[in-house]
């Protein structure tokens, strides 16, 4: 039963992988033509609606679960909420590509907050793995450039996004922390209610300043996209394989965010990709690949 469950935390990481690649994409393009945090705002209200909807189809909200300890969902959607508004910051400047690979270093930030806080201690392999990881993610964020590596010179917007990818890598080891029994659906509700309030309070002037009414539509499908797939979807994937796997494996699955987003963005553009970057990649899917032999969690 254990393998079983883990191996389904597996599958929610892979699912996750695919539709997080899409936001990048999408959102390199949308980020100029609206506020971050007007963005983000709305993105958390349509996917807490969302939730809220499948939750009443399905099981019903639990209030009770709801209610208790609140602090702990302001806590993982202050978190999850500053993770977006920095993507969407970053993303006015980074390539889709770039950013992609800066996600790809969570896995190594949360193994660390996973120790920290929940005692999650790395075997060999996953020590192994996460250090090919974060080695081929460099390597694609300074495109090959080993002298620019030496100096830390990367762009501004990989900058703002690395900070949104340490709330992110701090957050996955919390949902597991502060879970008192309940379900993912419950939490990932908590969660994505507790931003939209936070966003609410914090962006109101940029909300109330955005012409919602004329915006080009692909930041509608950016918005609709984000709100559902990357958020709602992503968010309760995350929250069901957090409660399967240790943290740093959760995160793992980010290693194949980059190859899917240069798969989008070779469709989407007509252009291959650089050579200078392949080594990365081929580091990165080596590094899973490591990950997935490894089935004792």
């Amino acid at each position: 039963m254990e393998r079983i469950e883990s191996l389904r935390g597996h599958a929610a990481m892979l699912l996750f992988s695919v539709l997080i690649a899409g936001s990048f994409s999408l959102g390199a393009r949308a980020a100029n033509l609206i506020d971050p945090t007007a963005i983000s705002a709305a993105r958390f209200a349509i996917a807490a609606g969302a939730i809220a909807g499948l939750a009443m189809a399905g099981p019903g909200i639990q209030r009770d679960a709801l209610l208790r300890a609140p602090w702990r969902y302001l806590l993982l959607g202050g978190l999850f909420a500053a993770y977006f508004v920095l993507m969407f910051e970053g993303l006015k400047t980074a390539l889709p590509v770039s950013a992609a690979a800066v996600f790809t270093l969570t896995p190594v930030m949360s193994a660390g907050f996973g120790w920290l806080l929940l005692r999650q201690h790395l075997t060999g392999r996953l020590a192994v793995a996460l250090a090919l990881g974060a080695a081929g993610s460099l390597w694609v964020i300074f495109r090959g450039d080993l002298a620019a590596l030496s100096r830390l010179d990367f762009g501004r917007g990989e900058a703002i996004y690395l900070l949104g990818c340490v709330a992110h890598a701090l957050y996955t080891p919390l949902v597991r922390r502060l879970n008192r029994g309940e379900t993912p659906l419950i939490s990932t509700l908590g969660t994505l209610i507790a931003g939209s309030v936070i966003l609410g309070i914090w962006g109101w002037r940029a909300i109330i300043e955005t012409d919602w009414a004329h915006l080009p539509a692909l930041v509608w499908i950016t918005l609709i996209y984000v709100a559902i797939c990357a958020s709602a979807i992503t968010t309760l994937l995350v929250q069901y394989a957090t409660m399967r796997l240790p943290s740093a494996k959760v995160m793992a699955y980010t290693y194949l965010t980059p190859a899917w987003v240069l798969l989008l963005e070779s469709a989407l553009t007509g252009q291959a990709p650089a050579p200078i970057m392949l080594p990365g990649f081929a580091v990165t899917i080596v590094a899973l690949l490591l990950l997935l032999q490894d089935q004792r969690h």
